[in-house]
């Protein structure tokens, strides 16, 4: 890279993010990074993005709050709906821990901030290979949004630049992820990927996130650092 270039990351605090944010700044990024408090189950992930973008070093950490209880309809906003345990990771419909939009909402507000502070890339931590089934993570659904970005901004309408919405982890499998981070130094303990934790904020160890975590550290042959709910 001639010069060092700003990007804007999505950062939630978890496994892929903070991986995605590692591969952003090896790249010599100067990385802004963006966490919402959209009204999920717990604050934990929300508080370990804090630790990752002080550790990894970004220019600047926003937190958004944004209200999405207001619409319900998944696991994750809505607590009178359970969190699904122990159903099998090959499963491919669309489950309830699905939040509807969200990647769009979010990447909305991240290339509103790339725009203002001159920024032409667009990191995001999502996965095809090893997804819970979620639409907005697809390779289809990025180029889709990229396209629109080019559209529907001044920045690239003048001329500025393009837009590029950068998804370096879309085609890795859970294990090459976990590799990937580890190969750059990035420190797994920080992170949080449990849908269901409990009051101390240990994960439970059996919803789709779990389950996917510790299949793709022992795929990798790692140890899983994440404190677990006792059996």
């Amino acid at each position: 890279m001639a010069e060092t270039q700003k990007a804007v990351v999505l950062l939630s605090g978890g496994l892929d993010s903070a991986t995605t944010l590692a591969i952003a700044k090896s790249r010599s990024f100067d990385c802004y990074a963006l966490t919402f408090r959209y009204g999920q189950r717990h604050e934990i992930e929300v508080q370990a993005a804090v630790k990752i973008a002080q550790v990894l070093g970004v220019c600047e950490h926003k937190i958004v709050d944004m209200d999405l209880t207001a619409f319900g309809g998944s696991a994750l906003t809505d607590k009178g709906l359970a969190v699904p345990k122990d159903r099998p990771i090959a499963g491919r419909e669309i489950p309830i821990t699905y939040v509807p939009a969200r990647n769009t909402i979010f990447l909305s507000y991240a290339l509103a901030w790339a725009e203002i502070i001159g920024a032409f890339d667009v990191f995001i931590g999502v996965n095809a290979a090893d997804y819970s089934g979620y639409p907005d993570c697809r390779p289809e659904y990025i180029k889709a949004f990229q396209t629109l970005a080019n559209l529907a901004t001044a920045a690239a309408v003048e001329g500025k630049g393009k837009f590029r919405i950068q998804a370096p982890i879309i085609r890795m499998s859970k294990a090459q992820i976990i590799q990937a981070g580890a190969e750059l130094g990035l420190d797994y303990s920080l992170t949080h990927s449990c849908y269901d934790p409990d009051e101390n904020g240990r994960p439970c160890g059996h919803c789709d996130s779990c389950l996917i975590r510790l299949k793709g550290f022992k795929e990798a042959n790692l140890t899983d650092p994440a404190d677990y709910q006792p059996l």
